[in-house]
């Protein structure tokens, strides 16, 4: 991989409807590496929480959390690699992911509030409701260099998004 070291996971973050998903999905195709959805590590209870639209409170987010940390800790530990979408929007949460590791790299998918709520107001079938949006942007904290963050604008395609990402990993591994 271009003698860099790449990281054993990558977590996709940013506010609901920035496109983490999509472009966690995408990359893990590109890389190979497996694409999680951090979504499907809550409890029904936050899901539906959520659904009702109702933000979720810390209290919430630990087991969250928690279970995601298991999953990338279980995967780089098999000297695996994963990439796992997920909003991650304080320190806390991100120190949480990571318990310590450095072999761990966000992706902070940055945009306004206007255009990510043009995008939720036509996503269908997603249980996030886009009234929740300004919590969501309440709640961010953005990433600091010091958390070993790349960050990138989403106001580019899906794919330009993803080269930008791989350019920044300086990873060669481009299986487009």
């Amino acid at each position: 991989m271009a003698g860099v070291e790449a990281p054993c996971a990558l977590i996709v973050m940013g506010v609901s409807g920035s496109g983490k998903s999509t472009v966690a999905e995408l990359l893990g195709k590109r890389l190979g590496w497996r694409f999680e959805d951090g979504d499907s590590f809550h409890p029904a209870s936050n899901v539906e929480k959520m659904r009702a639209g109702h933000p979720l409170t810390d209290e919430d987010r630990w087991p969250w959390l928690n279970a995601i940390a298991d999953e990338i800790a279980a995967v780089c530990d098999k000297g695996e690699h994963i990439i796992i979408a997920c909003s991650a929007l304080k320190h806390t949460y991100r120190d949480v992911l990571l318990r310590g590791r450095d072999d761990v790299r966000f992706v902070f998918l940055k945009g306004t509030k206007e255009l990510i709520a043009e995008r939720l107001a036509h996503r269908k079938g997603h249980f996030m409701p886009p009234g929740l949006l300004t919590s969501q942007f309440t709640t961010l904290e953005p990433p600091e260099a010091s958390e070993h963050v790349i960050t990138v604008s989403i106001d580019e395609s899906v794919e330009a998004i993803v080269d930008g990402v791989i350019r920044q990993l300086k990873l060669g591994g481009d299986k487009r």
